[in-house]
């Protein structure tokens, strides 16, 4: 008998109509036709002037981001992760084909306090999975079940980190337990912290390394966001940052050849993670602005992503560490110029800060000379002409001064509010 699971419709309009694979990035051309970014890039790269599709002559080669159909692609295809998530519950042999009553959840988190195993806490974690799975109501169900989130932080910490297949399928599911149980109350994520971080006895940051390290991928977004999540304030902070290996692994979720999703859990976590200064320091120390230079100039990476990375590297250069390491790295500076139109406009103030910071507050020579080459002047200029927000308009405005003295000719072109620049 064959499963009709095994069987994807694909939407047509998710496939490219070069590579005819689902985008992962998709962009529009001035026709109005939507390609994968690296499919018509390539295109374009070996001297095409026309639209593949139409072969109509293209009157510009410049493309747009499509972010609604990024959007269907990305709600799509977490459809899928789910729906697959839910046959492996279903096909278990130690899980019933029916959701559990709530009286049975309730024995069955009573049987775990009082009788935990391995073996037996992995089948009952996994059909109480099942149960928040099937509905919100069911979630605050359990998120209000007296005792449920300390006994999930006990599976998490009270364990050593030499973990069998039993234990970490047991580490697994307390922890995407958690992740979907966790709202944005503040009250809640301190509580959590305090059970997982301050509790003698306990070691949750070595499980939740362990997940990273070991986990499925659904895994380890789920562990990169409890750390989110109990990162609420300094003190949380330091104790994530300086617990050896933790900080690296989050970086490595954001190698370019990972899953867009887990990539972004590994930035968000980041971002959480490395306000204080201290901490900007370290993951600086451990590679991050080359580690993210090449998301950076990914062309397949994703809005939202390209949105965390200079958030990220936005804060690396209010640190001497990470601007150095900025100015360093001639291609970090070029792919920062590279977004700061086109993208966003969250992108675009990430980026238009870092550069200030860069080349305008600290005026470091080595940035302002790649600026320069990445042609940023004539996209400062644009995005100070465009419908920018203030403090992006002060921020070019600044930029612009500390490049008076080599492009005269184009600053009073600005000054005399000539509307034709030619494009980049």
């Amino acid at each position: 008998m064959v499963r009709d699971d095994l069987y994807i419709t694909v939407p047509s309009f998710f496939r490219c109509p070069i590579s005819l694979d689902v985008m992962k990035s998709p962009v529009s051309l001035c026709t109005g036709v939507t390609y994968d970014r690296t499919s018509i890039q390539r295109w374009l790269d070996d001297g095409n002037n026309t639209c593949p599709a139409t072969m109509q002559v293209l009157h510009t080669k410049d493309f747009v981001p499509n972010r609604t159909l990024h959007r269907l692609i990305q709600i799509w295809s977490d459809s899928l992760r789910l729906r697959r998530a839910d046959s492996v519950d279903r096909d278990s042999p130690s899980s019933p084909s029916e959701l559990p009553a709530r009286d049975q959840v309730s024995d069955l988190i009573q049987r775990m306090d009082t009788e935990p195993s391995s073996a037996s806490s992995l089948d009952s974690l996994s059909t109480i999975a099942r149960f928040a799975r099937e509905s919100d109501e069911n979630q605050k169900f359990l998120a209000s079940s007296d005792g449920f989130m300390s006994l999930l932080v006990d599976f998490i910490g009270g364990g050593d980190n030499a973990v069998d297949g039993a234990q970490i399928g047991v580490l697994e599911q307390a922890v995407r337990l958690i992740h979907l149980l966790l709202d944005d109350e503040i009250q809640r994520r301190e509580e959590l912290m305090r059970w997982m971080l301050k509790k003698t006895g306990r070691d949750c940051l070595a499980s939740l390394l362990v997940v990273l390290q070991q986990g499925s991928a659904d895994a380890r977004i789920a562990s990169a966001g409890v750390l989110e999540s109990i990162a609420v304030n300094a003190e949380a902070k330091f104790l994530i940052a300086e617990k050896d290996g933790l900080l690296s692994e989050l970086l490595k979720l954001t190698g370019p050849e990972k899953d867009p999703t887990l990539i972004e859990a590994g930035l968000s976590c980041l971002i959480a993670v490395s306000t204080p200064k201290k901490v900007k320091v370290r993951l600086v120390h451990l590679g991050a602005v080359k580690w993210l230079s090449k998301l950076l100039g990914d062309p397949n990476s994703a809005t939202s992503t390209i949105e965390k990375v200079l958030k990220v590297l936005e804060m690396a250069s209010s640190v001497k560490e990470g601007r150095a390491k900025i100015c360093e790295d001639g291609k970090c500076v070029a792919g920062i110029v590279q977004r700061l139109l086109k993208v966003s406009g969250t992108a675009t103030e990430h980026a238009v800060t870092i550069l200030w910071s860069v080349c305008y507050l600290f005026k470091e020579r080595a940035a302002q000379e790649a600026v320069a080459k990445a042609n940023g002047l004539t996209k400062i200029l644009l995005l100070m002409q465009s419908n920018c927000s203030p403090a992006v308009r002060q921020m070019s405005a600044d930029l612009l001064k500390i490049f008076r003295v080599n492009s005269k000719s184009v600053i009073s072109c600005y000054d005399t509010k000539t509307t034709h620049i030619m494009p980049f």
